[in-house]
């Protein structure tokens, strides 16, 4: 009878353990969501406002569209670093174009998109093509694309009126009407937020309801069955790589009609918390895998935790101490109950 009972003993331990990392997994992000809105909600009054929320929808606006286009590579079971740089190349492409040759509106916001294209074929040339692992692939495309856009510029940021390195300042300026797109209010909020959500639900009907988003979740969960079904999973992963390209340079193009300039390595500090939204994004709700919605959350959850921090006045310095806290802890229970799942199944 006693060894029966010390039998179970352990069995119990080992249920109520993974039943804390089941419960931590599926409701820990919304839970630290709650609680960070209560702890700032209680420490100042300028928290918990509508002006101060709208605030924090704009400011993740950029974040989240980054964050989707890393999420369409790690469905496919890739990764892509190079989302920053591509931000920042158009973001300076979008403001020369304006400040400095006086395009019209429409091709300011179409050939920083099609810069976007080009660095997603690039990567997925050196990845699918010459067999570079995404990592290695796009962590050498971040360096270049980095490169081009400080060669580009010539290391200075590009603004209105500013003079030129070739004598007399530059001809053109930022319209209102592309400013419109980064500062303006559209049914009582901004309107990069009006572009959030869109991108937002069209990447979740992408992933979940559509015949291809079945295809993109089934080239990352296993590429050899996909291509035994037919699929050709090159083109599959270049769609995804080309789809992060493309809200990279979105997101450049935002931020530039955001603060009004083009800033250089605008995009830099951005990477990190792009990959964090995205991987406290796999724990909401259960979810265990890349998804639009959970991407939107995380980029959410960091936002509001930073909101929070400036307004107590915390160095600005230190937030990246807290942007790899989030991260950490969102990776730690994503692969203990990926790795308790393994040894159970």
């Amino acid at each position: 009878m006693q060894a029966v009972e010390k039998k179970s003993l352990p069995q119990t331990k080992n249920s109520a353990k993974e039943n804390a990392v089941q419960f931590l997994f599926k409701y820990g992000a919304i839970i630290l969501l709650i609680v960070i809105i209560l702890y700032f909600s209680s420490l100042s009054d300028a928290f918990f406002s509508y002006g101060n929320f709208a605030d924090i929808l704009r400011s993740i606006s950029i974040v989240t569209l980054l964050a989707l286009g890393v999420t369409f590579t790690l469905v496919v079971d890739g990764f892509d670093l190079s989302v920053g740089s591509t931000m920042s190349l158009s973001t300076v492409v979008t403001a020369s174009l304006m400040v400095w040759y006086d395009m019209p509106l429409w091709l300011v916001l179409l050939l920083p998109l099609l810069i976007g294209v080009a660095v997603g074929l690039v990567n997925s040339f050196l990845i699918t093509v010459i067999g570079i692992p995404d990592l290695l692939a796009t962590l050498s495309m971040m360096y270049i694309v980095a490169g081009l856009h400080r060669t580009y510029t010539e290391g200075y940021s590009i603004y209105n009126n500013m003079p030129l390195t070739s004598g007399g300042t530059a001809p053109g300026q930022l319209s209102e009407a592309f400013l419109w797109i980064g500062q303006g209010q559209m049914l009582g909020l901004p309107v990069p937020v009006w572009i959030m959500v869109v991108m937002v639900l069209a990447a979740y009907v992408i992933l979940n309801h559509t015949r291809w988003g079945r295809i993109l979740y089934m080239t990352g969960g296993n590429a050899e069955a996909a291509t035994l079904s037919g699929i050709n999973v090159k083109r599959v992963k270049t769609s995804a790589y080309i789809i992060s390209g493309v809200f990279a340079s979105m997101a450049g193009i935002l931020f530039t009609a955001r603060v009004g300039s083009g800033q250089i390595d605008a995009g830099a500090p951005l990477l990190m918390e792009a990959v964090a939204a995205v991987f406290v994004g796999y724990s909401v709700l259960g979810a265990g895998k890349p998804n639009a919605l959970g991407t939107f959350f995380g980029a959410a959850v960091i936002g509001i935790l930073l909101n929070g921090l400036t307004i107590q006045n915390l160095p600005y310095y230190a937030f990246d101490i807290i942007k790899g806290a989030v991260l950490v802890a969102a990776l730690a229970v994503t692969y203990v109950y990926a790795k308790n799942k393994f040894s159970k199944s």
